[in-house]
């Protein structure tokens, strides 16, 4: 149709489908916050508000005490295997030294030396045994540092257990949230679909078309970006139910649109050929043979065939005679391209 339009007419509606898309571009923004605000009617659920708090607390104390005493227990440890670490290097040092003066006295066999040798052997005797206590204190501290470990495990897995019994309830109540948001935004949405769907069949081609479909934009945005996406899974089952019935009740309605059409066309093509013609709208019509196919049926035709003065399809006049001069003119035509004679009604043939 933009063929048939004047140049300024273009423009001004290319600047009307601008006005339109800036239109729904602000209602997008105020429907998109008005959306982004629903959730804050609800309160914020955590885990805390579902758990066990007696128990809880019980055993997060019990753990932050446990993790107090294996630090200390890892400490104490630590400094303990380093004592037996010093005992071990100098019980080893003096092992062989007293090992180096047993031979020696062997290969001299003085008898005088045998007060130098229980001396030395109660040294090393001396060194063994805080060898072996520094041992036993490195083993108690493991035995003790294993039971603090599994102490504290034992009291993760009771918090843990609790945090699990609380986890299902959040689950349960985030989702019931979740129904009550989808729920708002349902209510919100639905409307804007209705109110769009009754703009789009009586005010579509009204003086204020720009503001209307402007709103139709926006309402289709609010369904398809602000719902659909929120729409609950259930594994995939409500979604593809959803979609099945949105489908199914679109292609109805086109089916039952497109038979009224059928209908509407055999109606009118019965009608009397100038009647057809003066029934058509002006731009419509010259829009359609801009396309290349008849205003009446809409099916195609070769207007540039100069025998072609009537439909083959339905008949209707495309071609008549100029009441002044007699120039082949489009029958739609108000004035004849040759004289400029306004044509008083088109005619039906040449």
């Amino acid at each position: 149709m933009s063929k048939s339009l004047r140049l300024s007419e273009k423009w001004f509606r290319r600047g009307l489908w601008l006005v339109a898309l800036v239109f729904a571009s602000f209602l997008i923004g105020l429907g998109s916050t008005v959306v982004g605000d629903l959730p804050q009617v609800e309160n914020t659920l955590t885990l805390e508000d579902f758990v066990d708090k007696s128990a809880a607390q019980q055993a997060r104390t019990a753990i932050q005490a446990g993790e107090k005493t294996e630090k200390e227990v890892q400490d104490a440890l630590e400094q303990a295997r380093l004592k037996l670490q010093v005992a071990e290097s100098d019980s080893s040092a003096a092992r062989e030294t007293f090992d180096q003066w047993v031979t020696t006295r062997r290969a001299t066999e003085r008898p005088e030396q045998d007060q130098e040798l229980v001396k030395r052997t109660q040294a090393l005797e001396a060194l063994r045994a805080r060898e072996r206590k520094a041992q036993a204190v490195v083993e108690e501290l493991d035995q003790k540092d294993l039971d603090t470990r599994q102490n504290l495990q034992r009291t993760r897995d009771q918090l843990a257990k609790v945090e699990e019994a609380g986890q299902q309830g959040l689950s349960q109540a985030l989702r019931k949230q979740e129904l009550r948001v989808f729920g708002y935004r349902l209510l919100l949405t639905l409307p804007l679909l209705a109110i769009a769907g009754w703009l789009f069949v009586k005010k579509r081609k009204s003086t204020a078309w720009p503001f209307v479909w402007g709103f139709i934009y926006f309402a289709l945005f609010a369904f398809f970006v602000e719902l659909v996406p929120y729409l609950p899974s259930y594994g995939g089952y409500v979604r593809y139910i959803v979609g099945i019935v949105i489908t199914v009740l679109v292609g109805r309605q086109a089916i039952v649109g497109l038979n009224r059409y059928l209908e509407r066309q055999k109606q009118a093509e019965a009608l009397p050929d100038v009647v057809r013609r003066e029934e058509l709208d002006y731009d419509v019509a010259l829009g359609r043979l801009a396309k290349g196919v008849c205003p009446g049926c809409e099916r195609a035709v070769d207007l540039k065939d100069p025998a072609n003065d009537f439909c083959p399809h339905c008949g209707i006049g495309l071609h008549a005679g100029c009441v002044q001069c007699g120039t082949r003119k489009s029958a739609f035509a108000k004035f004849c391209h040759a004289c400029g004679t306004r044509a008083a009604r088109p005619l039906p043939g040449v």
